[in-house]
Formats: structure tokens, C-alpha cells, sequence
């Protein structure tokens, strides 16, 4: 899906240390990242590039925000004027905000609750390496195709998602590329912003659903 590009993350991350996301966010964590400023401005500036990436024309659009954590994605896509539906599995991300106007929903990204065809544009910013991270766990790989059949399912003709993550190597994003190419119909393939910094990295999935035929 892209051109060969290597790298490996030495130092441990949250998602190797915990089986489940629910048990890395909670208590005196969950509020330290719900309520600080920082994160808040980052998580903006790549909604506002994964935006880039997805291209949508009309400001109109539905866009579902996937594992929007305490919405600080939707927010930025709300006050540009998209449409917005954002959910995430753990609730009480969605207590810290006035959330009204993004229609929060909480559910688990590897089953999506939504109706065929029904957005316009899909983004999800700092969640998917808590899906799928360990190419040797078959439960994880089962995980992630049915996510991404069920996104493609949910997607109308014609649009894009566009996931924000971070693998832990190389070896990651080649078996990522290798199941999408095999279980679905996606075209697409990977941007790296900053490839030679590895603090300044951005890794996305841009995934095109083609148009009906």
C-alpha cells in the first residue's frame, strides 16, 4: 500500500502495557488527559491535518469521529460547520464536555452502530494501535477486519477514512496494508508526516471507498 519505509519504536508504549484500553484510561489518568490543555491542541492540529487528508468539499458533511476520547476532534470539525456523530467505549470521556452537539454515543469502534452508507467522511485520531498492535495475535487481527469491513460498510460511495496511529513498526503497517488489500475493496495507503523525526512523526491510513458501481 506504500513505499517501504523502516522504523521501530524502542520504548514501550501504554497499549503494550495494558491489555485494554478501559484499563489504561481511568481515574486520576483519564482526567489528566480529559482536562489538559496540551493534549487538546495537539489532538486539534491532527484532526485539522486528518481534515486535510480527507477532503471533503462540502462543509455540510457527516463525519463520524471514531474513538473520539473526550471530543476534542469533533470540536475543531463542529466549529469549521461538518456535521459530527462522535463515540468512543469508554463513557466517561463523554462526561468532561458539553457534548451536545456531536451527538456522543459510546460503543466499541470494532462494532460501529450506524446504519450502511450514512457518512460522508470518517476520521479517528490516536486509536487504532489500541485495536491492533501485535501482529502475532490473531484476536487482534479478527478485530481489526471486522473494523474495517464495518467502516467500509457505514462509508458512503466514493468517501475516505482517514486514521491517525501510532504502530509500533514498520512491520505493522506492512501487515496492516497486507489484511486491508486481502478483506476489503479499499484503495489507499499510508502518509508519513516527518518520517526522519521520530518525535515529530505522524503515521496516517488513508482508505478510499470506491464509487458505485
Amino acid at each position: 500500500m506504500n513505499d517501504k519505509y523502516t522504523f521501530n519504536v524502542k520504548t514501550e508504549r501504554p497499549e503494550e502495557k495494558y491489555e485494554s484500553v478501559i484499563d489504561y484510561f481511568k481515574g486520576k489518568r483519564l482526567d489528566e488527559y480529559a482536562l489538559s490543555k496540551n493534549m487538546q491542541r495537539i489532538q486539534t492540529r491532527i484532526a485539522a491535518r486528518a481534515l486535510e487528508i480527507l477532503d471533503l468539499q462540502d462543509t455540510n458533511s457527516l463525519i463520524l469521529d471514531a474513538g473520539c476520547g473526550p471530543g476534542f476532534a469533533s470540536f475543531y470539525l463542529k466549529e469549521l460547520g461538518f456535521k459530527v456523530v462522535a463515540f468512543d467505549l469508554i463513557g466517561q470521556f463523554l462526561t468532561y464536555y458539553d457534548l451536545t452537539n456531536i451527538n456522543p454515543l459510546v460503543a466499541d469502534m470494532v462494532n460501529p452502530p450506524f446504519k450502511a452508507r450514512t457518512f460522508d467522511g470518517i476520521i479517528s485520531i490516536s486509536a487504532l494501535q489500541w485495536i491492533y498492535r501485535n501482529i502475532e495475535n490473531e484476536s487482534m487481527e479478527r478485530n481489526f477486519i471486522i473494523l474495517i469491513k464495518s467502516f467500509h460498510k457505514v462509508l458512503k460511495f466514493g468517501s475516505k477514512i482517514v486514521f491517525q496511529f501510532y504502530p509500533k513498526s514498520d512491520h505493522v503497517l506492512d501487515k496492516i496494508g497486507e489484511i486491508i488489500s486481502r478483506e476489503t475493496p479499499f484503495q489507499g495507503g499510508f502518509i508519513i508526516d516527518n518520517p526522519e523525526s521520530p518525535k515529530k512523526r505522524r503515521i496516517f491510513l488513508e482508505l478510499i471507498k470506491g464509487d458505485e458501481i
